[in-house]
Parts: structure tokens; C-alpha cells; sequence
């Protein structure tokens, strides 16, 4: 066999290795969005029974995969591997051609949050990839062998893709694909927002009428006509919509759109210890005097929150927390705040800040953060993120390729 074939064969098995590694990081980024993905696969199969593992399987199948993805890219174990990576793309490829067949309302999930694909671009992706393995893996007893480095390699990689798994179940994303990522605005704001609106005057010049801006009026030979009011051409965008209710089931969305706001989601109420809860309790009256509105965000109602945190809590507590208390779509919060029981902060709408429940922010922090310049605040946060997660796919690959 070539030498030129044989290093086709090596560039086909890295090409996949490649896809595999960044699909499986860009799930261990979002750990609840992946086990979002799992559940809905878990449905859609009918394996409902296994909906509480759901997290669980989405953290360990995005695991395995980053990991596949390594040992294809660094040519280790070849025999072993062709065959998991056959076993997998054959899996793959069955269950998106079901999707494609059945067309059910979800998405694939193949890259998180990040990439959205239809069922026909997920069953193509796969066929592709099926496609570049009959090249890497035929004959599947001549794979040649690795170089010895190449083991350094995987175990530095493997190691570093563990330890980013592990951060992202511990904290938020490092960088957030979702609709409330940092820097945007709520559409309450935007809807809210004087400058989203332009007025056009409607005037008329022998028989012929034209439309102005306040800022470029007709001179006294035109007649007025009417006033028209418009979306202006440089209104922001329509924004993520937090919608949520107060205890007596009207909508309260205007409350996040305006001034400071920290806003501490939980999203399962049942599963939050006594001590988190507390620390929110002690947390909201800070708040106020930081000068924030606090918002605790809770799926159900008020009896179903009372109920859950009753026991657990003195009674100041539980009326602290209930007086802040509104209620959302259990899918809304999630999205808003990946943490169970994380803290959001807004102002004027905008999305400024988000911490995960292990590191929410100190009375002192509250305070300070309430007076720094929120654009750089999140630009800063967001910039962070970016650069961590770049940083750490640019050291992968280059470890794989070079060491």
C-alpha cells in the first residue's frame, strides 16, 4: 500500500477525529444543555423511564466522544478505535436518518448550542463522515502504529478535556451560545426603548407626496399631510423574551427591563439544599441596598415554592424570599442561567453579568459591581470567556499536532 494513500487514510481518520472532538467540547461547554438534548432523544425514543439520567448521559456520551476524538486524531489504539468510531457512526447514522423520516421537533444537538442543524444537514454530516471511515479503516488490519509521543498527547489532551468538563458541571458556560448571552437586551427593554421608533411626516407638493424625518423638514411650499410612526432602521434587534408572573398570575416582564436587577433563578426548587437557599435569602435584602430590584425566578406557583422551602427555612426567610419570588416557564429559567439557583445580572435590560450558585456574588461585591461601567463589564466577562475557551481548543489541537 502507497505512501501517499496511507497518509489519506491518516488525514481522513483525523478529519473525523476532529469533528468528533469539537462536537463532544462544545456539549462538555453546556453539560445542562446536554442532557436538554438527551432527554429529547430519550422522548422521542420512547426511553422516558430514563429522563432522570438525562443530565448524566448527555455529560458521559459528550465525554466519550471528546475523548474518541482525541485517540482518532493522535492514531492511537487504531484497531480498537476504528471499530467504536464505526460503532458510533453507524448509530448515529441510523438515528438521524429516524429524524429525518419522522421530522420531530427538535434539534440534533450534534454541536450544543452553538451549531444548529436541520435532520437533513445532521444525516448528510453523518453519511459524509461514514463516508471519510470506509477510506480511513479498509483494510481495517493495516492501520500502521502510532508514534510513542503520541500517547504524551492523548494523556495531556484527555487530561485537560476532564478538567473542562468537570469546571463546566461545577460553573456556567465559558461562553454562552444561548439567547441570554451577555450584552443582550431583554425585548421587554427593546419594546420599551424610546429610540425604536422614528416619526415620518407625510407632506404634499403639487400633487405629489413625500415622506421627512423631523430632522429634514420641507420648506413652507409643502403641505402637511399626516404623521407616520415607524421602526426605526437602527432600533435593536427584538431581544430574548423573560417572561414571568407575579403570585397572582399577571406578567411582570417590565420589572427586569429597567434599572439594576439581579435576577436568582432556580430552576429545580425540590433539589436546592437549605444552605443555598439561605444565602439567597440573605442575599436579597443586600440587593436593595446595592440599589438592584431582586428577582427570584421559580417554575410553579407560590404554594409550590412554599411548600418546597417551608421546612427548611425560618419563616423571615421564607417571607423574604417569597416576596421576591415570580414564576416561569421551567425552560426559560434553564436557559437564562445554567446554574440551579445562579444569579443574573441586568440593567436597563442589557445582560451584564451571570454567576453559577458555587461563586454568587458577596454583599461587598453587589455593591462595588453596582458601580462599575456595565458595557465594560460585559464586554469584559464575555471577552474572558471567549479567550478561555479559544485558548484551550488552539493548546488541544496543538498538542495533538506538535507533541
Amino acid at each position: 500500500m502507497g505512501r501517499n494513500y496511507n497518509r489519506l487514510r491518516r488525514l481522513c481518520a483525523f478529519i473525523i477525529g476532529a469533528v468528533f472532538f469539537v462536537s463532544g467540547i462544545l456539549k462538555l461547554l453546556d453539560p445542562v444543555g446536554a442532557g436538554l438534548v438527551a432527554g429529547e432523544y430519550f422522548r422521542f425514543l420512547g426511553m422516558d423511564f430514563l429522563l432522570p439520567v438525562s443530565k448524566h448521559a448527555g455529560f458521559a456520551l459528550a465525554m466519550l466522544e471528546a475523548l474518541l476524538g482525541t485517540a482518532l486524531m493522535t492514531g492511537l489504539w487504531r484497531r480498537v478505535i476504528a471499530v467504536i468510531t464505526l460503532v458510533f457512526l453507524c448509530g448515529f447514522t441510523l438515528l438521524t436518518l429516524m429524524l429525518l423520516i419522522y421530522n420531530p421537533e427538535m434539534d440534533c444537538g450534534c454541536f450544543g448550542e452553538a451549531i444548529h442543524l436541520t435532520h437533513a444537514q445532521t444525516f448528510i454530516k453523518n453519511v459524509v463522515l461514514c463516508a471519510l471511515s470506509a477510506v480511513a479503516f479498509t483494510p481495517i488490519g493495516r492501520l500502521g502504529r502510532p508514534k510513542k509521543r503520541k500517547y504524551v498527547s492523548f494523556c495531556i489532551v484527555s487530561a485537560a478535556t476532564v478538567a473542562f468538563g468537570v469546571f463546566s458541571l461545577l460553573y456556567i458556560p465559558l461562553v454562552d451560545f444561548t439567547e441570554f448571552r451577555l450584552a443582550s437586551r431583554l425585548e421587554a427593554s427593546v419594546r420599551e426603548s424610546d429610540d425604536v421608533y422614528d416619526a415620518i411626516f407625510i407632506y404634499e407638493k403639487d400633487g405629489v407626496q413625500e415622506s421627512f424625518t423631523l430632522d429634514n423638514l420641507p420648506d413652507s411650499t409643502w403641505t402637511f399631510v399626516s404623521t407616520e410612526t415607524v421602526v426605526a432602521d437602527d432600533a435593536a434587534e427584538p431581544g430574548p423574551a423573560l417572561s414571568f408572573t407575579d403570585a397572582s398570575g399577571e406578567y411582570r416582564d417590565y420589572l427586569a427591563a429597567s434599572g439594576k436587577v439581579i435576577v436568582f433563578s432556580v430552576y429545580d426548587v425540590e433539589s436546592v439544599p437549605a444552605g443555598r437557599w439561605q444565602e439567597i435569602a440573605d442575599l436579597i435584602p443586600a440587593a436593595f441596598d446595592a440599589g438592584y430590584y431582586p428577582i427570584v425566578l421559580v417554575p410553579g406557583d407560590r404554594e409550590g415554592l412554599v411548600s418546597a422551602i417551608g421546612a427548611m427555612l425560618p419563616e423571615s426567610s421564607v417571607g423574604t424570599i417569597c416576596q421576591s419570588a415570580y414564576y416561569a416557564d421551567y425552560k426559560t429559567i434553564m436557559t437564562l442561567n445554567r446554574s440551579n439557583g445562579g444569579a443574573t445580572y441586568f440593567y436597563d435590560g442589557y445582560l451584564v453579568r451571570k454567576w453559577a450558585f458555587r461563586n454568587l456574588p458577596s454583599e461587598d461585591d453587589l455593591a462595588r459591581i453596582a458601580l462599575d461601567y456595565v458595557d465594560e463589564a460585559a464586554v469584559e466577562m464575555s471577552s474572558a470567556g471567549h479567550i478561555g475557551f479559544q485558548a484551550f481548543l488552539v493548546v488541544a489541537f496543538a498538542v495533538i499536532l506538535f507533541v
